[in-house]
């Protein structure tokens, strides 16, 4: 399997589909995910003749199951160390949900000096900060990413199906269409990775103050968030990041969960390509 290792000698794996010639789509999963979950998305882009590149986080999926470095700084640096081994350049990268603080942080601080990025796209991304601070007071209290960490280190197994089943779908709204393949590959892929990295992946998109990273992008964004999301609030979220973006667009979506790209990835994959084409 395609493999690469980062600076400080972890092994990061990815996926490299399509023509090596095309502009490459490059993909950021969220959390406790892996690059299976970009599947409706890579499929699409590699039809349309894209390149398309996804790779698992560190302690995610199949990379290694260190125990350090699981924290945003760590998390753009692996994506670069993949990005600069396949010399992908003119990209377009899209982060979904803790993947969006990932690539916020990588356009930042990685992305922009050298030329590798062309757009850059957050879906139900965590940016700018969930947690509740003075300076934030519309985020989540710390008691909640407390209740996550708990459960994970409790019982992580039983924790991964009831999210998938509830609130990350959005499969508890009542007249919900629930999709048993789909909670059973997010707890497929959430159980592929380690507890530890689970665990101290919940402070890096809770607590990281990514509004300078939202700042520092001046490449043409799209932000894109449904309105139900019950994992990442849209208005703590979204509605906060456009704001702080140079050139950020945002669209939103009624009634849409915070895993709308499985439910409803036959309406966002075309305003993806819209946009990368635009």
């Amino acid at each position: 399997m395609p493999f690469v290792t980062t600076q400080d000698g972890v092994e990061i794996f990815f996926k490299d589909w399509g023509p090596k010639s095309a502009q490459p789509i490059v993909f950021h999963h969220g959390w406790p995910l892996s690059s299976d979950d970009w599947d409706a998305q890579m499929l699409f882009f590699l039809h349309h003749g894209y390149r398309v590149v996804a790779h698992d986080r560190r302690g995610h999926g199949r990379s290694a199951q260190v125990d350090t470095g699981h924290d945003m700084d760590h998390y753009a640096a692996d994506a670069f160390a993949v990005s600069e081994s396949l010399d992908l350049r003119d990209a377009v990268h899209i982060g979904h949900s803790t993947g969006g603080g990932e690539v916020a942080r990588y356009v930042a601080k990685h992305g922009e000096p050298a030329g590798r990025v062309a757009k850059a796209v957050l879906v139900s991304a965590v940016p700018p900060l969930m947690l509740k601070t003075e300076a934030n007071p519309e985020g989540l209290p710390i008691a909640v990413f407390d209740g996550f960490r708990a459960a994970t280190a409790a019982n992580r197994a039983q924790f991964f199906l009831d999210v998938a089943s509830g609130p990350f779908y959005g499969f508890n709204r009542d007249g919900a269409t629930v999709q048993q393949g789909v909670i059973r590959n997010w707890w497929r892929q959430g159980m592929m990775g380690s507890a530890k990295a689970h665990y101290d992946g919940i402070a890096a998109f809770s607590e990281t103050d990514q509004t300078d990273d939202l700042k520092a992008i001046t490449v043409p964004t799209l932000v894109l968030h449904g309105e139900d999301d019950q994992i990442v609030p849209i208005a703590d979220a979204a509605l906060k990041s456009v704001k702080l973006l140079a050139n950020g667009t945002l669209k939103t979506y009624p009634g849409f969960p915070h895993g709308m790209l499985t439910t409803h990835h036959d309406v966002i994959n075309p305003d993806l390509l819209a946009f990368v084409k635009g």
